[in-house]
């Protein structure tokens, strides 16, 4: 006798398959959808005891940086520099962070992390 059913077991596979799909998608058009916002935020960060701010945005471009006068030394360029750094590569991380934990809400902890 020959076996019906597709070979899914439980006889409902097909069902359940479509299912999946359908909750693949939803997923997918969630992501596609927090990245989307991610993209318009902005995070700022500061360095040197805030002598030095950056602001990127969610699609990992500065988008401002704020010196005080009193970090502007003619004879210490490498320290400005070093603060200038410290204080992108924190908002970089922070966005990188942020993008994670939207993610990880959508996914359910299951990776799904934004490609930054």
């Amino acid at each position: 006798m020959a076996r019906r059913g597709g070979g899914f077991p439980g006889g409902g596979g097909m069902g359940n398959m479509n299912n999946l799909m359908k909750q693949a998608q939803k997923m997918q058009r969630q992501m596609e959808e927090a990245s989307k916002a991610l993209e318009e935020e902005e995070l700022t960060a500061t360095a040197g005891g805030g002598v030095v701010e950056v602001t990127v945005s969610g699609k990992k471009e500065i988008t401002k940086i704020k010196l005080s006068e009193e970090v502007v030394d003619p004879d210490d360029i490498e320290t400005l520099e070093d603060l200038i750094m410290a204080a992108t590569n924190e908002a970089l991380r922070q966005m990188d962070e942020k993008a994670q934990t939207q993610m990880s809400k959508i996914t359910g902890g299951m990776g799904g992390g934004l490609p930054f």
